[in-house]
């Protein structure tokens, strides 16, 4: 029986499950897009910090236009003498062309590349996992928005139901206000009460329209989609574990404590890196140069190869400062996890108590239809036999609705409280 009837267009009506709203609501998430984004960032830093181990190869050249200078050649050479002892006039440069091509390899750089690729990976993996926490919260709000559109889809069902009972009332009443057996005043007050009761499904009927449109925008459907609750979706057996078990499995499980472990890594490697910028720098070096002024020289086959140490004396002092930078954002993210520790220790605690709380309320809210119910039945006869009032009949029939609109949106409820429970435990995209 669908759960969203009334002024919504049904033309447009999707029965959609638990698990299939989850589904949507992950593949349509534009949190999880700009989180994919970010690792795909991550990886990019990743692969640019490996590139650090290639070789570095550079090629420059030049084409120039001079004016005629004078050149006194002093090598031997190309000295010489005309026919008349005096010594040769110099060349006509006009012109000249050069082309180098430099390549260095990195040999030894005191652990700053290593180091470089070390912390890419540990922030890589940071990433992922915040993605993946993400990902949890997104199912968790995708069962929330299910659930008020479960509840909001019931309080509909339930207030309508009352309302056909109250007009049937008051139909019944009319006649017998028609034929003196009822006061006017009477037969008012029960009017009164429909109306009430129709203003209810009013309000009702609106609070499961917002949450339909607010569940269609979370899972990418269009705005006038009808949503149909599986009610089967919510038959979940449930076994509760300990406290401390889920304390435990919170601290293991938690994508959000891994990924602030994994920057702590990254920070200590951090620490690393800087004091290897105290090192020395070694390269194997290899080059060629070609180069052609027209009347007087050309040069081809320059082939050079060698070793280039580079140190930079500079950073025997401004390094420290670094280093201490470092190892501030060490301390801050240690800081930082004691302080995720406690917090999840807490939530666990708040979580597991909500959901006893909220196994508890079935079972009083059970028992309370069962008295309201009982209660409208021995009102009913008294108000038959003229023991009672209709006021009293009225109040004994506006508790039951209260009662029975408890106790459905109370077994929603647990479901939910099992779920953030899951969810603060690091459990919910593994149930």
């Amino acid at each position: 029986m669908p759960l969203l009837t009334g002024a919504q267009d049904t033309s447009a009506a999707k029965s959609l499950s638990l698990q299939e709203a989850i589904d949507l609501s992950i593949k349509n998430s534009n949190q999880l897009k700009a989180s994919q984004a970010r690792i795909e960032q991550a990886t990019g830093a990743l692969q640019e910090a490996k590139d650090n181990k290639l070789p570095n190869a550079s090629v420059s050249g030049s084409y120039l236009r001079v004016n005629s200078p004078n050149i006194n050649l002093k090598t031997k050479a190309f000295e010489g003498s005309d026919s008349s002892g005096n010594s040769g006039s110099s060349p006509a440069v006009n012109q000249a062309m050069y082309g180098i091509l430099n390549v260095s390899l990195p040999v030894y750089t005191g652990g700053r590349i290593r180091y470089g690729i070390e912390s890419a990976k540990y922030l890589q993996q940071a990433v992922m996992l915040d993605a993946q926490n993400d990902k949890e919260g997104i199912i968790l709000n995708a069962i929330k928005a299910y659930i008020n559109l479960y509840k909001a889809s019931v309080t509909v069902n339930v207030v309508k139901e009352n309302l056909q009972q109250s007009l049937h009332r008051d139909s019944v009443l009319s006649r017998l206000e028609q034929t003196g057996l009822l006061a006017r005043n009477d037969l008012l007050k029960a009017q009164l009460q429909s109306s009430n009761i129709e203003l209810s499904v009013l309000d009702a009927e609106n609070n499961r329209d917002i949450a339909n449109v607010n569940m269609n925008l979370m899972l990418g459907l269009p705005e006038q989609t009808v949503i149909t609750i599986d009610s089967s979706s919510f038959d979940k057996n449930i076994e509760l574990k300990n406290l401390t078990d889920y304390e435990q499995l919170a601290l293991q499980n938690r994508k959000d404590i891994q990924a602030l472990s994994f920057r702590k890594k990254a920070a200590t490697t951090g620490i690393a890196a800087a004091k290897a910028e105290m090192y020395p720098s070694i390269a194997l070096t290899g080059g060629y140069v070609a180069a052609d002024i027209p009347h007087l020289l050309t040069i081809t086959n320059a082939v050079n190869i060698g070793v280039g140490i580079k140190y930079d004396i500079g950073s025997l002092w401004k390094t420290k400062s670094k280093i201490v930078q470092a190892q501030a954002r060490e301390k801050e993210i240690t800081a930082n996890q004691a302080l995720l520790d406690n917090a999840v220790r807490l939530h666990v605690n708040q979580d597991y108590e909500n959901f006893l709380l909220s196994r508890k309320k079935i079972e009083v809210y059970e028992r309370a239809v069962a008295q309201a119910t009982e209660n409208y039945r021995i009102t009913k006869n008294k108000y038959d036999n003229n023991l009672v009032n209709t006021t009293d009949l009225l109040d004994a029939n506006v508790s039951l609705l209260q009662s029975k609109i408890n106790l459905a949106v109370a077994k929603a409820d647990v479901l939910l409280a099992y779920d953030v429970l899951l969810e603060t435990s690091g459990l919910i995209s593994v149930q």
